[in-house]
């Protein structure tokens, strides 16, 4: 009869203390980070290389007419070499004047440079020379597209 008083604490070791630990649910974002990092510094490198080489000002295709704010200073040279500021002739040396006075945005304000096919290269180099010697840096040369034949 004494042997039965000891037996209750023996079976106590096959159990364990505790819960048992399943898999950590985590996400590691260590890595992920590393990536992303490495991908705008990619990024940051390429982006200057995607521009495009030859600077246009493409047309705006909408069919309202666009205000008076937003239309582009004209610049047009003729057969003659004379300057024409919109419509109005003026010389080469009041060309820089006239448009700071008329440049609603500053100097980021659109100037388009018209030159006639058999004007003076010359004369046309002079003149957005000087525009852009001026400070204003969004100069367009106008053109007419090709015909295929």
């Amino acid at each position: 009869m004494g042997m039965l008083v000891g037996a209750k604490g023996s079976g106590g070791g096959r159990r364990r203390r505790g819960r048992k630990h399943g898999p950590v649910s985590e996400i590691n974002v260590t890595p992920l980070v590393d990536v992303m990092l490495v991908l705008l510094i990619i990024f940051m490198v390429a982006a200057p290389m995607m521009t495009v080489g030859v600077p246009i000002d493409l047309p705006e295709t909408q069919a309202k007419a666009m205000n008076a704010d937003t239309q582009p200073i004209t610049v047009s040279v003729n057969p003659a070499g004379e300057i024409y500021l919109q419509e109005t002739a003026i010389g080469i040396d009041e060309v820089v004047p006239k448009l700071e006075a008329i440049a609603t945005t500053g100097y980021n304000e659109r100037i388009y440079v018209r030159g006639d096919t058999t004007a003076a290269y010359g004369v046309v180099m002079k003149v957005m020379a000087r525009i852009s010697a001026a400070g204003f840096k969004n100069i367009g040369l106008v053109t007419l597209q090709e015909q295929e034949q």
